[in-house]
């Protein structure tokens, strides 16, 4: 025997049709349109703060690059050997320095200095 539906008080919902999936390789197409791989040589200038104090090593965290690579920030006529690493934003928006390679270049800590950065 059935028995009468009982009543919850709860009004359904919209159906929602779930969006179609994205492949990989839709993914990696987009992402080559936003940021194409640099060649060696210059990758322009950006202004850099300090980054996270505890994560060492000598890096630069940076919109200028799309994948991490070797490269080299330039600063007064000294350069410091860095791994470029990308971050989100926009070419002209800032980066984030390490500690180590602040102290190379001896750029203030506390400061926005505006430096060049080059791809190996």
């Amino acid at each position: 025997m059935l028995k009468p539906k009982q009543e919850t008080g709860v009004t359904p919902g919209p159906v929602v049709e779930a969006p179609e999936e994205v492949s990989e390789e839709t993914l990696e197409s987009a992402a080559a349109v936003d940021r194409p791989e640099a060649q060696p040589g210059s990758l322009g200038t950006t202004v850099v703060s300090l980054g996270d104090a505890t994560q060492a090593g000598s890096w630069l965290k940076t919109p200028l690059v799309a994948n991490t690579r070797p490269g080299k920030v330039w600063y007064n006529g000294r350069w410091a050997a860095v791994t470029l690493i990308p971050i989100e934003g926009e070419s002209g928006s800032g980066s984030r320095m390490s500690l180590q390679a602040m102290q190379l270049l001896s750029l203030p800590l506390t400061g926005l200095t505006e430096v060049e950065v080059t791809a190996d």
